[in-house]
């Protein structure tokens, strides 16, 4: 449904002799473009395959028009991508960054086209229990690399501010918020009170995804070839990182069957948790609750600036205004929890 590509919507057409002539100028290696369509999944920034003479690539852009204040930084995203790339965390060999909009139109950059699997499909259905368990071992050894590279032998030491991640994930979750809201949700007014006053005293700082889930990963037999989407990454929080990549457990009723996780292949909750402490030799125990509650609210402010966008006729793709019906039940979920432990 949202994978696979198809001709590029008007809105985000862009000048292709601009990138012709950058090709040519910058990237000689890979000949003459001989074709470009868009990839259908992706909210944020529009994403595009470009077919050369010589090799398949990917063109990922800022969206055209009205943008949030430090979103859609694609620049940020070549240089972690780039900086990973000798590390034990798989991601796309890049090419170029292009800073200049004259070009195409938005600042944009280049990298390698994986030829592999994404599933969107959190129980993997169509799979057979080994291959299910085979996927969730091997994304949990990756977000464990990724958690224990050192920041500085990878040039990444300026990459965000060392502590206090929570605090400004939660003052600019809180801004975006702000920024696209589309009506008054009382339990996201709640949590934007509650949360600064709350936030866990433990810290740690590693490298953090930000958006590490399932459908960001792309697989071939079972390992993964390379991650995705690192538009929010940052030196951040390790635990707050992976406990939102563990909100599947809680969203979905079959993750919280023992039996069904039994059957089906996917480790439960507590198996996955141990994994990573495992991989890590991280104890990821503080205040677990809180992370679920802050990470349900990241998440609905990820899907209300998607509805910002659709307002504003700059969303990329027809699946997000579909999903705009989840941010009332996420924000009543976070504040639910938030009465349950801590009030």
């Amino acid at each position: 449904m949202f994978s696979g590509t198809k001709s590029i919507d008007d809105r985000l057409k862009f000048n292709l002799e601009g990138l012709k002539t950058y090709f040519s100028e910058n990237l000689k290696e890979f000949g003459n473009i001989n074709s470009v369509v868009q990839f259908k999944g992706g909210q944020s920034n529009p994403t595009y395959k470009v077919s050369t003479q010589k090799k398949e690539l990917v063109l990922r852009r800022k969206p055209p028009g009205k943008l949030l204040p430090s979103a859609h930084a694609v620049d940020r995203e070549f240089r972690v991508i780039s900086a990973l790339e000798n590390t034990d965390v798989p991601v796309p060999k890049t090419f170029g960054l292009c800073n200049d909009r004259e070009v195409i139109g938005t600042e944009f950059y280049i990298m390698e086209y994986l030829d592999g699997a994404i599933y969107w499909d959190l129980l993997l259905e169509k799979l057979e229990p080994d291959d299910r368990r085979k996927i969730y071992v091997n994304k949990n050894k990756v977000i464990s690399a990724l958690h224990t590279v050192n920041f500085d032998d990878v040039g990444l030491s300026d990459y965000g501010k060392s502590g206090d991640y929570v605090a400004r994930q939660v003052s600019r979750w809180t801004k975006q918020y702000i920024a696209s809201e589309t009506k008054n949700i009382e339990s996201m007014n709640k949590l934007i009170e509650w949360l600064p006053k709350n936030i866990p005293a433990n810290d740690q700082t590693s490298i953090v995804h930000g958006d590490f889930r399932l459908d960001n990963i792309v697989f071939s037999q079972n390992n993964v070839l390379g991650v995705l989407d690192w538009e929010l990454s940052t030196l951040g929080h390790p635990i707050a990182d992976f406990n939102y990549h563990c909100l599947n457990w809680r969203n979905l009723p079959e993750l919280q069957d023992e039996k069904f996780c039994k059957r089906s292949g996917i480790p439960t909750e507590k198996e996955y948790l141990a994994m990573y402490c495992e991989n890590t030799g991280n104890d990821i125990s503080y205040d677990w609750d809180f992370y679920y509650i802050f990470n349900i609210f990241k998440l609905a402010g990820i899907l209300q600036g998607i509805m910002g966008r659709v307002r504003d006729g700059t969303a990329a793709s027809k699946h997000a205004e579909e999903r705009s019906d989840q941010i009332v039940p996420l924000a009543d979920a976070a504040w639910d929890l938030v009465k349950k432990n801590y009030l």
